[in-house]
């Protein structure tokens, strides 16, 4: 008999991304084969540490929603602590959009959010964590021995809930 989880292993996941290296070349790309007509485009520059380094992290992000999954593309813009998005991208330069991660959104309170992180057990080690203001929380486990990718997992408070609504969405159904 298979024993019960007590939180869901990969329960909630709300988002897939993949990392570029030219974000407008990716834009279109998707606009043209996958029919997402927009995107929304933002620059984020945040405190980060990255594999135990700290640093700013500098990225060029596209969000979209088709159904309930959220589409997101990122290109890192150079410097700082983003080898966690450059050091996947072609070495000789070319383009690519190489699949990254999975987002497992944290419903509920701040100590939910808490109580999960605490609950993260070394199989899923925390590389990478972000300050992105007192509304939302993020980090990223190292997935890639298990699951070939990251996990992103991720808390938003109300009032970074109410400006997720500017993403676009769209339904194919």
């Amino acid at each position: 008999m298979i024993a019960p989880f007590d939180r869901p292993a990969l329960g909630n996941i709300m988002q897939v991304a993949w990392v570029t290296p030219d974000l407008d070349r990716s834009l279109g790309q998707f606009k043209g084969i996958y029919r997402i007509p927009e995107f929304l485009v933002m620059e984020q520059r945040f405190p980060a540490d990255v594999f135990g380094q700290a640093g700013e992290m500098s990225l060029r992000l596209a969000l979209a929603n088709v159904d309930h999954m959220q589409i997101e593309l990122i290109q890192p813009l150079g410097g700082g602590v983003d080898s966690i998005y450059r050091d996947v991208l072609p070495a000789d330069g070319g383009h690519a959009n190489v699949f990254h991660h999975v987002c497992v959104k944290i419903n509920g309170s701040l100590a939910e959010w808490d109580a999960h992180v605490a609950g993260l057990g070394p199989d899923q080690p925390i590389v990478y964590t972000g300050d992105v203001g007192p509304d939302a929380r993020f980090l990223y486990t190292d997935q890639r021995d298990t699951l070939g990718i990251y996990v992103e997992h991720v808390w938003f408070g109300p009032d970074t809930e109410a400006r997720m609504a500017a993403v676009p969405t769209y339904r194919t159904l």
